[in-house]
């Protein structure tokens, strides 16, 4: 996993290295300039060796803090490396750091100018070392029109750590900011480079090792992480057992599909399948069964329209999902109610109720809005609930308004996941997985082909088909006595499978032609190649 930190953790961590570990900074800002050089070589390619016909120029535009530090040592490194090197500095030199001071004594041996305005219009290389980590007011002055100059200039744009003028915190840009093409941070990966519009500055993202690492933690972790790779989602997945069978692989029921409303359960339970999950049984309206029948015969049917088909399904499956396509019928609203309140197996643990793992999405979740009784009931029942809305169906359950959520959209889903007990999947351009008492999971991959009508019906059926499957070998840990709650990591897990598959199915079909049912299908591709 990659750790997202703030400007405050990240600077308790460099403090925590500096101070209690015994790293001298200009240790840590050396390593850093060496990250970078490396970076800015590789980019420079055969200019160096003498495959381009002019020595390559380079512009630093540095800041007097420790990130314009960073950028006079880099100069440096690239001078030796042959390139021609002007650094543009900005900023009152008698509010400098300790560490720019010493940075600026030690590069007048290196031969590299100095000047007080760029003095070309093109450059090979140009590098942003203007702010870095810790902006926290709007850039003005001379600070914005430098950036505004910068961003101007022709040539390969690197920013070091963060690009100046968006919040390391939020991604928010603060008045103007650099558009990089490419960002090297240092020691973790700071929040801003991943969220919008942050990242859309940041260009590529390099995490750089500069020795700064989780010793520097002290019982302090962060508060935020992504799964970086497919395989990472997938490791938390139990071992295929070759000796078993399909009831070893778990049992996914969906209460999904109105009238009309077919391809949301067709699109779940292909989901479920092409993730791992054995069996799949959907319980929808009757006259989706021909359509269901058809387009995924491998799953078994049913209509909710009974009570005893209901619960006899219930206690069938390992996890149950309510809500795509359902509507907002009475029917609909009786189906939630019943998953809610009846979906209970006998427990190994006599202390524990044994609620059934379930999955709320949709209509339920627009259901479960209207129903405060019913969320107080789930609240309750202390249960592994995950709940998937999207801005719009989280603005339901909020009350808040889609401006207020699109503002700090992880601090409410975990405030909803507080108050619900519920782990919350919270949908959109970066979806956040919440749960009280846990670091908060981002993901950071997919793409705008996946914002696409049963994307979310997809991601549901993900979930559930890899929640089965933990759901079988927690029932095998709690005949031993031990006691496994994985609702938090099926849905990280899930949401990172369902971003893979939507990045492979772009890659065929592109993100203008990409369909919900390309990234099911693509799911298998993802589990088969990494698993």
């Amino acid at each position: 996993m990659r750790y997202l930190v703030t400007a405050e953790e990240m600077r308790r961590y460099d403090t925590n290295t500096i101070e209690r570990i015994g790293i001298p900074g200009m240790v840590l800002m050396e390593r850093a300039a060496l990250a970078a050089r490396d970076m800015v070589v590789e980019v420079l390619d055969g200019a160096l060796s003498g495959g381009g016909r002019q020595t390559p120029e380079v512009l630093v535009l540095a800041g007097v803090g420790n990130n314009g530090g960073d950028g006079l040592a880099l100069a440096r490194l690239l001078a030796e490396k042959g390139c021609s090197v002007t650094v543009w500095c900005v900023g009152d030199k008698s509010k400098a750091s300790e560490q720019w001071t010493r940075q600026r004594h030690i590069i007048e041996y290196y031969g590299v100018r100095f000047c007080d305005t760029p003095v070309s219009e093109a450059y090979a290389v140009l590098i942003d070392a203007l702010f870095g980590v810790g902006l926290s007011r709007e850039v003005t002055g001379e600070y914005a029109e430098a950036i505004r100059r910068f961003n101007s200039l022709k040539g390969y744009k690197l920013a070091l750590d963060m690009p100046s003028g968006i919040c390391s915190d939020t991604g928010s840009v603060l008045g103007c900011a650099v558009h990089a093409d490419a960002t090297i941070t240092f020691g973790f990966g700071k929040r801003g480079l991943y969220l919008y519009p942050g990242c859309e500055c940041a260009g590529t993202v390099q995490v750089a090792d500069i020795g700064i690492t989780e010793r520097a933690f002290f019982d302090e972790m962060p508060k935020m992480f992504c799964l970086d790779a497919p395989e990472e989602a997938l490791g938390l997945l139990p071992a295929r057992q070759g000796a078993g069978n399909k009831a070893t692989f778990g049992k996914v029921l969906f209460i999904a599909g109105s009238d009309g409303m077919a391809g949301a359960a067709v699109l779940g339970a292909r989901a479920a399948y092409r993730s791992g999950a054995g069996m799949v049984k959907v319980l929808t309206d009757e006259r989706n069964r021909v359509i269901l029948q058809e387009a995924v015969p491998e799953a078994l049917y049913g209509s909710y329209a009974e009570d005893r088909e209901l619960e006899e399904s219930f206690a069938w499956a390992d996890v149950i999902v309510v809500g795509p396509g359902l509507g907002k019928s009475e029917r609909a609203r009786h189906c939630l109610k019943a998953a809610v309140e009846k979906s209970v197996k006998p427990s190994f643990q006599p202390e524990r109720l044994g609620f059934q793992p379930l999955v709320i999405d949709a209509d339920g979740l627009n259901l479960l809005a209207e129903d405060q009784d019913l969320q107080k009931l789930l609240a309750e029942q202390r249960r592994e609930v995950i709940l998937t809305p999207h801005v719009g169906e989280l603005s339901r359950l909020t009350a808040l308004s889609v401006t207020q959520l699109k503002e700090g959209l992880w601090q409410h889903a975990a405030a909803l996941a507080e108050r619900l007990h519920a782990v919350i999947v919270a949908k959109d351009a970066r979806t956040f997985v919440c749960e009280a008492g846990k670091p908060v999971c981002m993901n950071i991959h997919g793409n705008s082909g996946m914002a696409t009508a049963g994307s979310g019906d997809v991601l549901a059926g993900i979930i559930a088909g890899l929640w089965a499957q933990m759901a079988v070998r927690d029932r095998q840990m709690a005949v031993q006595g031990e006691h496994a709650e994985t609702a938090f990591w099926a849905a990280c897990a899930g949401v990172r499978l369902h971003a893979a598959a939507g990045d492979a199915a772009a890659a065929k079909k592109g993100e203008y032609g990409c369909m919900a049912g390309d990234i099911a299908e693509a799911a298998a591709e993802i589990v088969q190649k990494e698993y």
